[in-house]
């Protein structure tokens, strides 16, 4: 995958252009799943919102990302901080091989095309913000939260990747290893998230009753697409269809298993049942965690990504109980957290054999005597985490202060349910029927029918 074009018939490596776009599809089919997952956590009538609003997310970036997002990004960047516009309105994105693009070229190595390489990194700008708005869920509206989405992908995400991911971004040149978005999407995501529940505020209710997830069982589906999706979302990444892609499918599924199981068996001690809310949770900080690293470690140190992110993860969702916030679904302490672990890790078990595996050349991690890493991947996470959440902070305050795009759902539609105030269509109808049999002839009357919504219950 590192050979010249015109080692290829017909001048293009069509096995790893087929990877990345198979990768491609199955990045996307997570943003849903994150929909799912969401939705199974909250409560049934504002099940519907929060998948709606994954799949708006994949709307507003993608076409964010034609306009200019994939420009400010990958385009040559003489700041180190962001892409200038050459390729906005995907102007100049065509069949040029990644490593021969003018002026600036995308990558030391890949050849492969930039269009491909377009839709691939579209799918991982789309699913950023869909993560990081669950943290107001059930309280957040829809139409400002979609002019977030989009103002937050230009202002906060283009940025982060920009750095990590460009070939002259400051991070990328300083030395940070991220393989597939440790800070540009999980640890970013994750300090949104934490600074869009403080603006909008607590839940009605918070501190006094008990929110429970509605349905388990979607919370499940949600996991399984997740997870099957994140072989794309890492295995994708090394672009290519290769030895190092399948180690890093390994990892990425090896860090998932014990991660859900650490999870599980952690709140095992406390409760003395095998919660599967805790499996799927764990699974995810898994995943999280492994992301930067997946194309650069080993097998064993999958396993230690797995334990430490299921219970330092773990371990962070008492910061919404201890601080008083109320990050709904627990996005700060997976996402910003797991992916936090998961940049020190790498840079302490990040294995020059593991990275060799497609030609590349780099000194590996602590364990391999190079120590700086650590400090890399600590200025990559800090910086990442601290821009995030003061950008998100002010777009936010500023956004309260326009009329017509308060964040914050009247208290009357809460307590409805976005559903039904935001929608107007219900994930649940429940019909209740009343019937009236004929003993001696057997016929059957309806006496009574209505219908409930169940999303009209308040908590």
């Amino acid at each position: 995958s590192t050979k010249s074009m015109s080692s290829y018939p017909g001048g293009y490596p069509s096995g790893d252009i087929a990877w990345v776009l198979t990768s491609s599809a199955l990045v996307w089919l997570m943003i849903p799943g994150v929909g799912y997952f969401y939705s199974g956590m909250a409560r049934s009538k504002n099940a519907l919102s929060l998948i709606m609003l994954s799949v708006i997310s994949i709307a507003v970036v993608s076409f964010q990302w034609w306009l200019w997002g994939f420009s400010l990004t990958f385009g040559p960047a003489p700041s180190k901080l962001i892409g200038n516009l050459d390729y906005m309105f995907f102007r100049n994105v065509g069949n040029t091989p990644m490593n021969e693009t003018e002026t600036q070229p995308m990558s030391s190595s890949s050849n492969l095309p930039v269009s491909v390489f377009a839709i691939f990194q579209c799918m991982f700008a789309a699913i950023t913000p869909a993560l990081a708005i669950g943290s107001a869920a059930e309280r957040a509206r829809i139409i400002p939260t979609t002019v977030f989405i989009f103002v937050w992908s230009t202002i906060v995400y283009d940025p982060i990747a920009c750095w990590a991911w460009n070939y002259n971004g400051w991070s990328n040149l300083l030395g940070g290893l991220d393989f597939a978005g440790g800070t540009p999407v999980h640890i970013s995501s994750g300090a949104a998230a934490l600074a869009f529940c403080l603006v909008v505020g607590r839940r009605q209710g918070h501190g006094t009753d008990e929110f429970k997830p509605h349905n388990v069982a979607n919370t499940v589906i949600g996991t399984a697409f997740l997870w099957f999706g994140w072989f794309g979302f890492n295995g994708g990444s090394e672009l290519a269809a290769n030895s190092r892609a399948a180690t890093t499918c390994f990892v990425t599924n090896l860090a998932a298993s014990v991660g859900g199981l650490t999870w599980c068996l952690f709140d095992y001690r406390l409760e003395g049942k095998l919660s599967v809310l805790g499996f799927c949770s764990g699974a995810v900080a898994g995943l999280v965690a492994i992301t930067p690293g997946s194309g650069y470690v080993g097998t064993p140190a999958a396993v230690v990504f797995g334990m430490v992110a299921g219970v330092v993860c773990n371990l962070a969702v008492k910061l919404k109980h201890r601080f008083n916030f109320d990050d709904a679904l627990d996005v700060f302490a997976v996402h910003g957290i797991g992916g936090l672990c998961g940049n020190i890790l790498t840079g302490i078990f990040a294995q020059k054999s593991i990275i060799a595996a497609d030609g590349t050349n780099l000194p590996g991690g602590w364990i391999e005597g190079h120590w700086p890493q650590v400090a890399y991947q600590l200025a990559d996470s800090v910086a990442g985490m601290a821009y995030s959440f003061t950008a998100t902070y002010i777009i936010l305050s500023v956004m309260n202060l326009i009329p017509g795009l308060t964040l914050r759902a009247a208290p009357e539609a809460e307590a409805i349910g976005l559903d039904e105030t935001e929608i107007g269509e219900l994930a649940y109808y429940h019909v209740d029927r009343l019937i009236a049999v004929n003993t001696k002839t057997d016929e059957e009357r309806i006496t009574k029918e209505e219908t409930v919504r169940l999303q009209k219950e308040v908590s």
